[in-house]
């Protein structure tokens, strides 16, 4: 499907924070498997228990939270990369373990922009020493694996996106949105 001119809702989650069988539900990959029930109507109640248990069992470190002072700069620096790589960046929000954006791509690789951005804002935690915080060892980062871009499809789907994204204030995580131009000075013309 091809996005409506050219915006995609790009979401991005923490290492750990999103595992197959998380009580919240999941998607396998590719939905491979059918899972009963996603974020908005769980599953019921302890059906995946072992398989989320297993899912923890496999993780190589603990799950990483981004503390709350580092919030801004997180999501900073990955708006930062997604403009530096002319994409446009319409709203985003960043709490402690998911990034929210409506980013137009160009190109059509929203995957290779949020991953590049993704990498930028750890490189950028490690180089002004923040990575300490976080536990980070050399080769790790902050992010899960991959990312689920979906195409925007028109303008009401744009609308609810943006509104989705921003409602996440009120849940506690922090909005960037691109400044507004500045009020023009009125100028008198001579003739």
């Amino acid at each position: 499907m091809s996005p409506w001119n050219h915006w995609y809702h790009l979401t991005a989650h923490t290492y750990g924070s999103w595992l197959r069988g998380d009580p919240r539900g999941w998607r396998a990959r590719h939905h491979r498997e059918h899972v009963d029930g996603d974020y908005k109507h769980p599953p019921p109640s302890g059906k995946y228990a072992a398989l989320y248990e297993y899912s923890k069992s496999l993780m190589k470190r603990d799950p990483v939270r981004i503390e709350r002072d580092l919030l801004q700069f997180v999501l900073d620096m990955v708006v930062q990369r997604l403009l530096s790589r002319d994409n446009d960046v319409d709203i985003a929000s960043q709490d402690p373990i998911h990034f929210h954006g409506l980013v137009r791509c160009y190109k059509h690789n929203p995957r290779i922009e949020l991953g590049t951005a993704k990498q930028y804002a750890t490189a950028q935690l490690k180089a002004h020493g923040f990575a300490v915080g976080l536990d980070l060892e050399i080769g790790q980062g902050i992010w899960g694996k991959g990312s689920h871009p979906e195409p925007i499809t028109s303008s009401r789907h744009f609308l609810k996106t943006h509104d989705y994204i921003h409602d996440h204030f009120r849940r506690g995580a922090l909005i960037w949105e691109p400044a507004p131009f500045p009020e023009m000075p009125e100028v008198s013309l001579i003739l």
